[in-house]
């Protein structure tokens, strides 16, 4: 499978972006796990630096403490986040794939942050399953991110929605699915159709939830950010 083009469809305006507004602020060390992600055959699924310096943004605005991963891949956005929440902060990482976490971990480690990182090998339902069954994780997260199996986002919605408090985050990434979301179906490669049906039935529940606010920008393949109301 190929990687998605992104959503603004000019990659000069895209490069214009990066080099003048994202990469001058990156932190090395997430440079440096970018750079090495490259190499992987999978690498376009890290997330993109723009998206990061956004999630970067909005974990300050909240002064998120205490956080959940949903997908980790080689670590870029869980590095992120770890440079940007307290130094005893927390982050609860799940991902079933420890090996491509590896690749992030000496980055990880050379920043300084392992300590905020609660790594868990595993799918994800079973263990917010887990941590909704101890009452005191009930509305206890400032910040949800999710970058996973995307049939499973509404599944991965219902049991996030009671582990973040009230006027926390939840985002969700590839929610435009390289902008596929609006191509004719024929038009859309067969590998990509399956994920591009689930990003559609995902936002239109997301849209009608009244539960959350929320706001869908159109950076990398699509972030879909949602505050809890109530």
């Amino acid at each position: 499978m190929s990687s998605n083009p992104v959503i603004l469809q000019s990659e000069n305006l895209t490069k214009y972006i990066l080099e003048t507004s994202v990469y001058p602020r990156e932190e090395e060390t997430l440079k440096e796990l970018r750079n090495a992600t490259a190499s992987h055959p999978w690498g376009f699924m890290g997330t993109a630096p723009d998206a990061g310096q956004l999630m970067t943004l909005l974990l300050k605005l909240l002064n998120a403490k205490k956080t959940i991963e949903v997908g980790v891949f080689t670590g870029y956005s869980l590095l992120l986040t770890a440079l940007t929440i307290p130094d005893d902060g927390k982050i609860i990482a799940l991902d079933p794939d420890r090996e491509a976490y590896e690749i992030g971990l000496p980055f990880i480690k050379k920043a300084g942050v392992e300590h905020k990182i609660d790594f868990i090998e595993s799918p994800a339902l079973p263990v917010l399953d887990k941590l909704i069954e101890d009452p005191s994780n009930k509305e206890s997260f400032d910040f949800a991110f999710v970058d996973a199996d995307k049939d499973n986002y509404w599944n991965y919605h219902e049991r996030l929605f009671k582990l973040v408090k009230i006027g926390g985050l939840i985002i969700y990434d590839n929610t435009l699915w390289g902008g596929t979301v609006v191509w004719p179906e024929e038009d859309v490669p067969a590998p990509k159709r399956k994920f591009r049906q689930a990003a559609l039935a995902f936002n239109k529940a997301i849209a009608d939830d009244s539960c959350v606010e929320i706001f869908a920008v159109s950076i990398g393949d699509g972030f879909t950010i949602c505050r809890r109301a109530h």
